[in-house]
């Protein structure tokens, strides 16, 4: 058989073992692929070994003991995924947000979205209209989109394989294009706009790149098995890509201090992700929260409504009562022009 089959019968073979499988089994399960010479079987077996770690199989060996005996074995835990357990109404959110995902023509990883679009599915237990929603990218021209498409397929693969990318950017701070070697840590989508965070060799540091103005890209392709880098293990998309509009750094980090009460005291911790909260008077709590950009929090508050209350510091309720104050001025500047 081929090296491909192989590779799947193993998998299968492995899986389906309740106890340690040794080697002296393994040859004869594939007579074909391990017989012949001792040293030649081991070397085929090590090299498909090889490729399943690299596919992430939890595969090792156990040496045996008075119960167990010795073998290779598959850690069941890692391998599965947990169970998601989602409602219908769950199920049905996130079936609206994948397709509305898959419809922007631009979205990296479409053939495994999809496939986990008819998954939901069949767990939905009947078949599921695709919802009429589609995802705007923003800060994309028309005619683009299959342009962004191919780009973002090129650094989801090179992020998968951790390989350099060589890139031609157009960054609004200079005129014309730089080129930049980048080693893609990893993509966010935040408000239509898709962002790479990689390590930029030009610049010797972190950098963000809106994949929107990049004008060429190139993956290297040598030695495709063999990484290029590691990911420190400390590494947070959160922590270059704003998500919220209290995120942006435009200022030191500073703490503010929320009092939410009637139906957002309940909704507290997905409002505010990363605030830390606390039980207030009954029905209420206290959300405190890292802002680095106070203005954005302010308007999210107005937004919210007379629920949502700013304790401090002094200079966060400034800034909400400014900004209260424009907005009642406006609204009373209209309402004189249709008296008049």
């Amino acid at each position: 058989m081929d090296r491909t089959e192989r590779i799947l019968d193993l998998v299968a073979l492995l899986l389906d073992a309740r106890e340690p499988i040794s080697w002296a089994e393994l040859r004869e399960h594939f007579p074909g692929d391990y017989g012949g010479s001792d040293d030649a079987a081991e070397r085929k077996f090590e090299r498909d070994k090889a490729e399943l770690v690299e596919l992430g199989f939890p595969l090792t060996y156990v040496q045996g003991d008075d119960e167990r005996r010795d073998g290779y074995i598959v850690d069941r835990d890692a391998y599965y995924l947990p169970e998601a357990d989602l409602s219908k109404e769950e199920l049905a959110v996130l079936y609206a947000a994948g397709s509305a995902a898959l419809a922007s023509g631009a979205f990296p990883g479409r053939d495994d979205l999809a496939h986990a679009l008819r998954k939901i599915g069949f767990f939905a237990g009947q078949s599921l209209p695709t919802p009429r929603v589609r995802m705007e990218l923003g800060s994309v021209h028309e005619g683009q989109e299959k342009e962004i498409s191919v780009r973002l397929e090129q650094l989801w693969d090179a992020c998968a394989a951790r390989k350099w990318v060589d890139l031609t950017y157009a960054s609004p701070k200079q005129a014309g294009t730089t080129q930049r070697r980048v080693d893609p840590y990893g993509l966010a989508l935040r408000r239509g706009a898709w962002t790479l965070v990689g390590y930029c060799h030009l610049r010797k540091d972190l950098r963000t790149f809106h994949v929107h103005r990049i004008r060429e890209l190139k993956v290297n392709t040598a030695r495709p098995r063999t990484p290029d880098f590691q990911v420190p293990a400390d590494f947070s998309l959160e922590a270059h890509v704003a998500y919220f509009p209290w995120q942006h750094r435009f200022h030191e980090q500073v703490e503010v201090a929320l009092h939410l009460s009637g139906t957002l005291a309940s909704r507290a911790a997905g409002l505010l992700p990363g605030a830390t909260l606390e039980p207030a008077e009954e029905g209420a709590v206290r959300a405190r929260l890292p802002v680095t950009f106070v203005d954005g929090l302010m308007r999210f508050c107005l937004a919210l409504g007379p629920d949502c209350r700013v304790e401090g510091p002094e200079r966060a309720q400034a800034r909400l009562r400014e900004m209260a104050s424009r907005i009642v001025s406006c609204h009373d500047d209209s309402l004189d022009k249709v008296s008049a």
